[in-house]
């Protein structure tokens, strides 16, 4: 009888993926750029199954990070941590800015005008919120593993 040696590290599939960062500019390209790492960091830990819904909620919250978020002369973090033993992923986005991103309204937005990125995000996301930092907040959300297609009234 003989046996083969896996060659996988010991535990290994045990271990959830580890988080991710990356410091951006302010700059136009750091949000295609941003969403490109996310992608990258997705695959590396094996695929998500909102993997579309990960990279949308990516673009938005840096594309207001960047619009909002960040003063002349700084940049934001994009953080992307798994969590729920990496079935799910929080997207974190680190600026230095002031103010508190809000949902706008329903009907608030004016076809052409910003303001639907974290409607979007508030739809996308299991969860969403805004943490304070020092200077500046953070702008999270979190993912989980794929969900069902729910009706929609």
């Amino acid at each position: 009888m003989t046996t083969e040696r896996d060659p996988r590290p010991v535990n290994s599939e045990n271990r959830p993926p580890s988080p991710r960062e990356r410091f951006y500019r302010r700059e136009r390209r750091s949000v295609p750029d941003a969403r490109a790492f996310a992608r990258e960091a997705l695959a590396d830990w094996g695929g998500c199954g909102r993997t579309d819904d990960v990279l949308l909620c990516v673009s938005e919250l840096t594309t207001n990070a960047l619009v909002h978020g960040v003063p002349p002369g700084r940049g934001y973090l994009l953080r992307l941590l798994p969590y729920d033993d990496g079935d799910g992923v929080r997207v974190e986005v680190h600026d230095s800015g002031d103010g508190v991103p809000a949902v706008p309204p329903r009907g608030g937005c004016e076809p052409g005008e910003g303001g639907r990125g974290l409607v979007l995000v508030s739809e996308l996301a299991d969860k969403w919120g805004v943490e304070e930092r020092t200077p500046g907040k953070i702008v999270w959300c979190e993912l989980g593993a794929a969900r069902v297609a729910e009706a929609r009234p």
